[in-house]
């Protein structure tokens, strides 16, 4: 892919760094003009004439202008990053000297980098493809160990290579089928119509195993929402504050203490859960600001991914149990239940009858351990190995669901012995959807679209 069809052969700048003050900034220059425009910033050496992958160091001047003391990072197209003449500037981190830096290389040439235009030019010159140049931004978001193990996975082409290896295997036998065609009247047949078979069921199994790691990838990606729900004084902000090992909610005797929701993150087994204590539920408060809080609880335990139910073995009976079980079974909320101040009366107290517990005491700190076992096992329950699939994009499940069902068209068609032409006709569609995800089939509004969710400067 060529990226002048793009009308993209000219040099961008951008910061590639932070910005705010640092310690060091670093300004990325790509285009064919790099280096003519550092040689004119750079007068101690010209850069052009060095050899790709050396750094030096000296003063950048604009003109007589001294600006900076810099290392100048230089890489020659097409051994880089983006395929083209390259330059990283690193310089002290002001704001004020980068933004001369990038104000003076706009001067000799350059024109500021849209969001994500060094990762698209990568893309267009071949050095990724569109799947690997997704998870670069993944990677850059990234918040977990999951969520880094998961992008490099697919940097390093994991992902590419499975529907690479679907997508060859396809057009071997698209090749023969289109040309039994050039031979109708001969009524010969060049492609194994049982291989081609056993070809559609392996690549269904693997279509809806990349289908079903979407869950756990969304996961991995934006983390698990976990509601603290429960009746006043039950102990949710006690459980918070466990949770994240630190006073972070204000804890009393008085009913009603908490009133707004407070939302943390803590990380259980590399993956990000986002904690949100609530105001505790009761339904005889006469105090306006406590019950608009009480109907935010309700919202946030709808729109949870879990709730965490705790409840006050003293107080609470089995039947207001079962009660508040109906309550989450009937609207779908996926829950686990809390069994609190155990320290004081033994959990036995809750009679049979109700689904299974954790048992703890957040006051004396006990029992926090299994609690974040059992949450994870509730809402992961699966090993994160750097060596598997997992998708995380939603593009990338849309065009699985289309592969889907292009697969069983052709499945369908095969067992109903169809002709060549229209089963030709499936095949391609099903390698549209392929090529949709790699980026072989795409146009400039989608790649706009898809890059400019990027960050500037990479």
């Amino acid at each position: 892919m060529n990226q002048k069809l793009y009308g993209w052969d000219d040099t961008i700048v951008a910061l590639a760094t932070a910005p705010g003050l640092a310690a060091i900034g670093v300004i990325r220059l790509s285009g064919k003009k790099a280096f003519e425009i550092i040689d004119q910033l750079f007068p101690s050496k010209k850069i052009s004439l060095q050899s790709s992958r050396t750094i030096h160091v000296g003063i950048l001047k604009d003109a007589n202008e001294s600006i900076d003391e810099v290392v100048v990072s230089l890489f020659k197209g097409p051994k880089s990053y983006t395929g083209e003449d390259s330059i990283e500037i690193s310089c002290h981190g002001s704001p004020f000297i980068q933004e001369q830096i990038i104000n003076t290389c706009i001067k000799y040439g350059a024109r500021l980098a849209k969001p994500g235009e060094f990762t698209q030019r990568a893309f267009l010159n071949g050095k990724l493809d569109l799947t690997q140049a997704e998870s670069v931004a993944d990677l850059i978001a990234s918040n977990s160990k999951a969520s880094q193990k998961t992008a490099l996975h697919n940097i390093r082409g994991g992902f590419s290579l499975e529907l690479k290896e679907m997508r060859e295997q396809l057009i071997q036998f698209a090749a023969l089928i289109e040309l039994e065609l050039d031979f109708a009247t001969e009524d010969v047949e060049f492609a194994d119509r049982g291989k081609f078979y056993a070809l559609i069921e392996q690549m269904q199994l693997s279509s809806e195993r990349l289908i079903h790691s979407f869950q756990l990838g969304n996961v991995i990606k934006n983390g698990v929402s976990v509601a603290i729900i429960g009746k006043p004084n039950a102990g949710k902000s006690t459980l918070l504050n466990c949770l994240m090992n630190e006073e972070r909610a204000i804890v009393s005797e008085i009913p009603g203490t908490t009133r707004d929701t407070i939302e943390e993150v803590i990380n259980i087994n590399g993956v990000v859960f986002r904690l949100i204590d609530t105001a505790g539920i009761r339904s005889n408060s006469e105090d306006a600001i406590e019950n608009i809080g009480i109907e935010k609880s309700y919202g946030k335990m709808r729109s949870a991914d879990i709730v965490l139910y705790i409840f006050d073995v003293n107080t609470l009976t089995a039947s207001d149990l079962l009660l508040q079980e109906k309550l989450f079974l009937e609207e779908g909320i996926q829950y686990l239940l809390i069994a609190n101040k155990t320290d004081v009366v033994s959990s036995q107290k809750v009679e049979e009858g109700t689904q299974s517990f954790v048992s703890i005491s957040a006051r004396e700190n006990k029992g926090i351990d299994f609690l974040k076992d059992a949450l994870y096992q509730k809402t992961v329950n699966a090993t994160i190995n750097a060596d598997n699939t997992i998708i995380t994009n939603a593009r990338h499940l849309q065009a699985l669901l289309e592969i889907k069902k292009s697969l069983v068209s052709i499945k369908d068609g095969l067992d109903q012995k169809i002709s060549g032409d229209l089963l030709a006709i499936e095949i391609r569609t099903c390698l549209f959807h392929l090529g949709d995800i790699t980026g072989e089939v795409t146009n400039e509004d989608k790649l706009d679209y898809i890059f400019s969710k990027f960050c500037i400067g990479k």
